[in-house]
């Protein structure tokens, strides 16, 4: 049996988790404990191809944000970077992460509709970043 995520499921998933990333994101402590176990879980993903390599920048816009060193970002930016996330850190999924082979390709399309909504806003972040000397 073949899963297959589309724009539409993907933006569907994301928009599920809307709200616990607003919650998220008023509890600094707990974001920074979750960005932390995001970044262990990276870690272990074999190959993150190119939807997943944003992750980082998606995290560093998040600390520099609850960190109120880059706040020239709208909320709903955050708000859908942070459910993006949380999507690929949950471990309950469309594809079970543990499917080899296959078991991030529902986290990468999530994160490319994430991706596809904040772009502009990411790539404004990173102009930022380097002119003030961030490093991820």
């Amino acid at each position: 049996m073949e899963k297959n995520l589309d724009d539409k499921s993907a933006l569907a998933e994301l928009k599920k988790g809307y709200g616990k990333a607003k919650t998220l994101l008023d509890d600094v402590d707990e974001l920074e404990r979750f960005l932390q176990r995001l970044e262990k879980k990276l870690k272990t993903i074999p190959v993150a191809g190119d939807k997943l390599a944003v992750l980082p920048i998606m995290i560093s816009l998040v600390r520099n944000y609850i960190k109120k060193e880059y706040t020239d970002v709208p909320i709903g930016t955050v708000i859908a970077i942070v459910s993006a996330l949380i999507y690929v850190l949950s471990p309950v999924d469309f594809i079970p992460d543990s499917i080899l082979g296959v078991g991030y390709l529902d986290d990468a399309a999530v994160v490319a509709v994430c991706w596809k909504l904040v772009k502009s806003d990411i790539e404004e972040y990173e102009v930022w970043r380097q002119s003030n000397g961030k490093i991820i």
